[in-house]
């Protein structure tokens, strides 16, 4: 019966979340205390719901802060000479600008964040693709690229998703993967070079649009931030230049730390943001009005983190779970027990198009790692395997995710040329990945 609820409650979870009936928050919430209260588990509710917050209370935490320091480092315009740089060195060639906007994109989608590493870097480049003459599916193509291997990131959606799902740490889903991320990196260049080889072919070498400026002429640095609206510009003034070598370094120390687990993720990020936001906004003033404006975004992604821990909770408080995999494992042919984690990173991508994010990770996830677990396989591979291709290479292609249509939007396409333009280069970073994560060990055959 605790099997049957537990499917029941995925099923409904799945119908209700795609289908738009409700908010994901909502039904994460309410669909497994129903759950718990049908199969006699009322008088531990409390507990099992008190049990999985605070599991995912850290990576909450981390996710908060993440999100504001990220924020407060676009707004500062610490991206912008990375912008101005990367078009100088394109001088009109659509090779070169498609790998500057590989480049861009990469180091953008250090917030994890899809939505603004879209509004970025579409918004910086687009100009120039029209101007020149090239396909803006190369844009939204390439974009979607880098941003989905950047998206592995431990703030990123999936890896935090697979976390707080699984209760487990940076160090055990994340860390084992570094290098398969960085092979996907350098696919993405590959790519990039290739796609824009293709297009230099049909354009030829084409002149810079306006004037150059002299060499001993200051250019004004301009981006776009996350809450501003399309064609929103700032200007960084010279007299700031010591400030953006601030918070470059103050980054980068950031990110080493982060890989070397110096602190705790969340103890990291905070200090990070706190030490940042001191130096770049010293008056309570501003510092009141940068949190004021970039609240919303936090609350839409912890309040989510959050509601995760209720369902699998409940999940493993009541059972569910474990019954849940001794079903799955009583119809998988043991030949494929032991190969289940490569055929979750394959299958990943594609089932990116049908499911949620929030559906993939805390709906079938944990399935998926209790079922390997019977196998004898840990359930950290499992995540590791989701993460290299559900909603990684996938997120920016699928029609259930709404920053999709924000680079589609954006770059001015339809969603099904797009999808068609890049689906089999998306397909193969995750190929690439799986080989990279089988090869280094962090997956196992």
């Amino acid at each position: 019966m605790q099997a049957a609820l537990g499917f029941a409650t995925i099923a409904l979870f799945l119908l209700l979340t795609m289908t738009r009936r409700v908010s994901v928050l909502v039904a994460l919430v309410v669909l497994p205390v129903l759950a718990a209260l049908a199969g006699g588990f009322a008088g531990e509710l409390g507990g099992m719901v008190l049990d999985g917050l605070s599991k995912v209370a850290p990576t909450g935490i981390m996710i908060a802060f993440a999100v504001l320091y990220f924020s407060l480092m676009v707004d500062a315009g610490l991206f912008d000479p990375l912008i101005r740089g990367l078009l100088r060195m394109a001088q009109g060639d659509p090779m070169r600008i498609t790998v500057a906007t590989a480049v861009l994109t990469l180091c953008v989608a250090l917030d994890g964040d899809g939505a603004s590493t879209f509004l970025i870097t579409v918004s910086a480049l687009l100009p120039v693709y029209r101007k020149l003459g090239m396909s803006p599916l190369v844009l939204s193509g390439v974009v979607c690229l880098g941003a989905g291997v950047m998206n592995m990131v431990p703030w990123g959606g999936p890896t935090v998703r697979a976390m707080a799902a699984l209760k487990l740490e940076s160090s055990d889903v994340f860390t084992p993967v570094l290098p398969a991320m960085g092979l996907g990196i350098a696919w993405v260049l590959v790519a990039a070079w290739l796609i824009g080889r293709r297009e230099r072919r049909r354009l030829g070498t084409l002149a810079v649009p306006g004037r150059a400026a002299a060499d001993d002429e200051p250019v004004p640095t301009t981006a776009t931030a996350p809450g501003d609206g399309p064609g929103a510009v700032r200007v960084t003034e010279p007299a700031r230049l010591w400030l953006t070598v601030f918070n470059l370094l103050l980054t980068v120390v950031l990110l080493v730390s982060l890989i070397l687990e110096v602190m705790p993720l969340p103890v990291l990020f905070v200090l990070g943001f706190a030490v940042a936001l001191l130096v770049n906004h010293p008056t309570w003033e501003q510092q009141q009005a940068l949190l004021d404006k970039h609240a919303k975004n936090v609350v839409l992604v912890t309040t989510m983190i959050f509601a995760a821990g209720v369902l699998t909770g409940v999940l493993t408080g009541t059972g569910m779970i474990g019954e849940m995999a001794e079903a799955l494992v009583s119809v998988i042919p043991d030949s494929l027990g032991g190969q289940l984690p490569v055929l979750v990173a394959v299958t990943g991508m594609p089932l990116s198009l049908v499911f949620t994010p929030d559906a993939y990770y805390l709906g079938v996830l944990p399935v998926l790692a209790e079922t390997a677990h019977s196998f004898g396989t840990d359930p950290a591979e499992v995540a590791r395997a989701a993460i290299l291709g559900q909603m990684t290479t996938g997120f920016p292609l699928s029609p259930l995710t709404a920053s999709t249509f924000i680079l589609v939007g954006m770059s001015g396409v339809q969603l099904g040329e797009h999808q068609r333009f890049i689906f089999r280069w998306a397909f193969a970073t995750t190929l690439v990945m799986t080989a990279g994560a089988l090869l280094t060990g962090a997956l196992s055959l």
